[in-house]
Order: structure tokens, then C-alpha cells, then sequence
């Protein structure tokens, strides 16, 4: 969400942060469906105290969130979804620079530690990464996105369903393919139609609810040598799924 909100800054949204909750509420849709997919795949009991009492916790903070917002006018919705943001991001920074302090970690050096190692990382998967990009261009240069959209749209249509969430689609679709090609996408959206407007938003909400699922498998699976993905394309693409649909509802909920 920070990139994001970065992005709507320097295209000069009114509060580049409005988009933070919703993000948050898509990504923990996503996120739940994709573990309760793993637990059905690997066969993993999820049916124990522990996690039931985590997952009810977390389940209810996110209800209260979605119940607060919807109770209040579209501008303290602007302001509050702002507040809670800057107070969460700022939570998170804290948290870690206190529990490197409790356990006596230099947080400094560990995090320079960290980069060099990402570092290393990224260096290591250029050669797959490349490859995956050149793929990726053209998925988009031959049109076959533009198709895919356009089929939706029409589809929907005919049921007389609100088809303005359509303008979102391309960067919804693309972000399982490449995270930079979904931020051009996005940027190009706010663009053409203003980074307040209805689609503007919900673009930035679908390029933050999932994830670059086949990004992933081709070049970090490629770079260290796992060919047999298993259950994880499967899992990847049903969580990217139910994120998308997750911040297509929670986008009119907040916006429209």
C-alpha cells in the first residue's frame, strides 16, 4: 500500500491514503481464502484452538473495520481511513524498532544485513526475470488483455450488472502476471481518468489486494531450482481470485 500511495500523491490526489483500508480489507480476504486453500490442498488441519482463536480475532478487528466505515459519511470516511493508515504504518515502523531493542537486535545492521542479501536475490533472478517480462509484453502488445476485458464487460452487460468496475480489470488481471506492469497500468488509469475518480481508486485497490502469483513461480522458484510447484498455481491464482473480487465489492462499499 505505500507504493500505491505514493503513486496517488505525485498524481495529486486530494488524500492519497483513502485507498489503505480497503487494501487492507481486500489483501486479508485474499490472504484467508489462499491459507484455507493450502489447508485443503496439503491436507493441513486448520481445526484447532490456536488458530481459531487468531483467526476469529482478526476476523472480528476487520468486521469492526467494515462496519465503522460504513457508518459514517464519505468524507469522515476519507479522513478516517487517512488517520487509521498513517497510525498503522506508523504502529508497524515502531513495533519492529521495539522488538529489536527488546531483543537486543541492532535493528541498523540487520536491516543493512537484509538489503545486501536483496541484493544478491535480485541479481540471481535476472535471467528468469527477463524472460518472464518478454513474455509478459507480449501477453500485452498482441491485444489478448484488451480482448479478455472487453468479454468481461460484454458478459456483464447483458445481466445489467454496473460494468464501471471494468475499467479496473487490466490492472486486476495483470498484477498475477508482473507487479511493475500492474503499477503502469494503474498510473495509466489515474492518468486518463483522475486518481480520485471511482475507477482511479479501484485500480489502486486491485493492484494492492492480490499478489504476482506467476511472477513468483517463474522467476523465484526458477532461481532456485523448483520445477515441481504442486498445489501452489492452484492456491496462488484462487487467493489472487477471491482478492480481486474482495476489492471490487469493498471498492463500491468505500467509493461509489
Amino acid at each position: 500500500p505505500i507504493s500505491i500511495m505514493v503513486y496517488r500523491a505525485q498524481m495529486g490526489a486530494a488524500q492519497p491514503t483513502d485507498v489503505f483500508i480497503p487494501i487492507l480489507l481486500s489483501t486479508f480476504l485474499s490472504t484467508l481464502v489462499g491459507v484455507i486453500a493450502v489447508s485443503i490442498a496439503q491436507k493441513i488441519n486448520l481445526i484447532n484452538k490456536p488458530i481459531l482463536i487468531l483467526a476469529g480475532v482478526v476476523c472480528l478487528f476487520f468486521s469492526g473495520l467494515i462496519y465503522l466505515f460504513t457508518h459514517v459519511s464519505r468524507e469522515e470516511m476519507g479522513t478516517y481511513s487517512t488517520l487509521a493508515a498513517n497510525i498503522i504504518l506508523f504502529g508497524v515502523i515502531v513495533l519492529f524498532i521495539l522488538t529489536g531493542v527488546r531483543k537486543r537486535i541492532n535493528v541498523y545492521d540487520s536491516f543493512v544485513e537484509g538489503a545486501k542479501e536483496g541484493f544478491a536475490t535480485a541479481v540471481r533472478i535476472i535471467p528468469y526475470l527477463v524472460a518472464f517480462l518478454v513474455g509478459i509484453a507480449v501477453f500485452r502488445t498482441s491485444g489478448a488483455m484488451d480482448y479478455v476485458v472487453s468479454g468481461i464487460g460484454y458478459v456483464v452487460g447483458l445481466y445489467g450488472v454496473d460494468t464501471n468496475f471494468v475499467g479496473a480489470l487490466p490492472t486486476a488481471l495483470m498484477k498475477s502476471l508482473s507487479g511493475s506492469g500492474a503499477n503502469g497500468l494503474m498510473i495509466d488509469t489515474m492518468k486518463e481518468l483522475g486518481p480520485d475518480s471511482f475507477v482511479g481508486r479501484m485500480s489502486c485497490v486491485v493492484r494492492g489486494a492480490s499478489d504476482t502469483t506467476f511472477y513468483i513461480l517463474a522467476v523465484y522458484f526458477g532461481s532456485v531450482g523448483i520445477s515441481k510447484t504442486r498445489n501452489a498455481i492452484t492456491c496462488g491464482l484462487i487467493a489472487d481470485f477471491s482478492g480481486i473480487i474482495a476489492a471490487i465489492f469493498i471498492s463500491y462499499l468505500f467509493f461509489f
